[in-house]
């Protein structure tokens, strides 16, 4: 055993930390909602906190408000600022996700609140239980992916517990990456915002580039020379062998083959499934039979194309036909409208500061996965003593 460390029930931890089960050292209720159908509990000062705004992670408001008559009627209660708040029950991502609230509010009836105390800070608390996001997934009862946690498994959960300096120590290293994410995430959805404003401006004729002056018209796709084909049929052989990526269903690459050859630059658009409509554009890839496919021409700028197709997703997505295995058919392509120049020198230029634009929030979100593997490679390290902050 390593010298200075001692074996416990959550594995090896400092012989200088504690475990307990976080109903020792604190206590968590859970929330309710008041009757949505009488007005008169809805609508006053008071913050009700939904289980959608764990996702916050850092709660300084909220959006629901009741007033006292709800509060009073109802199995809500308040709760002080710093608890550390856990999602109960949700089919989806809720479930196990962690928060705190900066703000006294009350919440409903999917999430519990553990109280703040003088034994373990809260943002340690809150850094430990984030870490332990499919640990708390598993922990849930029932069956079928729709069971949920409750306060007594919250209650009886094992939290190692080191000296409180040391605990502040942890809480400030691990919540400075979180400062440098949220600020990533946050200059990502900007730099995202001002490309969709840009393509409303330079996509549609309304802003036009300096020396050019042709019209824009808006133009049916079949009418500009854009040809839609369907992908490549397989053979179960042919999918499996080789090193060539072939992308299906629009998104990434599913397998590999050597059967054909690279197709350069293409736009693909998933034409069934759950994806079905989904635009990407890809370098250097064959396409199966599930994706129609545009691909390079003289007489129109692939990329430009890419993004006015981007700027109609949503009507994209309108043309799909079928009900659980929807549709997109290269034949309702062709009849979707797109705002058009034919001046390809005009295309290329609005492609690149397009393509500026996109290269900036790719370089962004690859940073942001290198402090999200950063952090976690953090938590590893120091939520477990194999590196101390002493």
């Amino acid at each position: 055993m390593k010298q200075g460390y001692k074996q416990t029930d959550i594995g090896l931890i400092p012989e200088d930390w504690e475990i307990k089960q976080i109903g020792e050292f604190t206590d968590a209720v859970a929330g309710g909602t008041p009757n949505t159908t009488i007005p008169e509990y809805w609508g006053g000062d008071i913050p009700w906190m939904s289980s959608g705004e764990l996702n916050k992670r850092r709660v300084h408001s909220v959006d629901g408000r009741i007033t006292k008559t709800g509060l009073e009627n109802s199995s809500t209660h308040m709760i002080p600022e710093n608890c550390v708040l856990v999602g109960l029950a949700g089919q989806g991502k809720t479930r196990g996700t962690v928060a705190i609230n900066y703000i006294s509010l009350c919440t409903n009836q999917s999430i519990a609140a553990i109280f703040p105390n003088d034994q373990v800070e809260t943002e340690y608390l809150y850094q430990n239980l984030y870490s332990r996001y499919d640990e708390l997934r598993e922990l849930s009862s029932g069956d079928g992916g729709r069971g949920g946690l409750n306060l007594k498994l919250i209650k009886n959960l094992i939290v190692p517990i080191p000296p409180l300096p040391e605990q502040r120590r942890i809480a400030e290293a691990l919540s400075d990456v979180d400062e440098l994410i949220a600020s990533l995430e946050k200059l990502i959805e900007k730099k995202k915002a001002l490309k969709q404003g840009v393509m409303q401006e330079l996509l549609t004729g309304k802003r036009r580039l300096p020396g050019f002056t042709g019209k824009w018209k808006k133009k049916r796709i079949k009418d500009i020379g854009i040809q839609i084909e369907k992908g490549q049929i397989l053979t179960q052989q042919e999918a499996t062998i080789g090193s060539i990526p072939v992308v299906a269903g629009g998104r990434q690459p599913a397998y590999y083959c050597d059967t054909f050859n690279r197709s350069g630059v293409n736009i693909t658009i998933s034409a069934s499934g759950a994806s079905a409509g989904f635009v990407n554009l890809y370098d250097g890839q064959i396409f199966a039979s599930d994706c129609s496919t545009i691909g390079e021409s003289p007489s129109y700028n692939i990329i430009f194309v890419y993004n006015a197709l981007l700027n109609i997703q949503q009507k994209i997505y309108s043309v799909q036909t079928g009900g659980a295995q929807p549709h997109v058919h290269p034949s309702e392509l062709y009849n979707l409208e797109i705002y058009y120049t034919f001046d390809v020198q005009e295309q290329t230029e609005i492609a690149s500061i397009l393509s500026d634009i996109e290269n900036e929030i790719v370089e962004k979100e690859r940073e942001l996965q290198k402090f999200r593997k950063l952090k976690s490679g953090m938590m590893s390290e120091l939520l477990t003593g194999r590196i101390r902050l002493v």
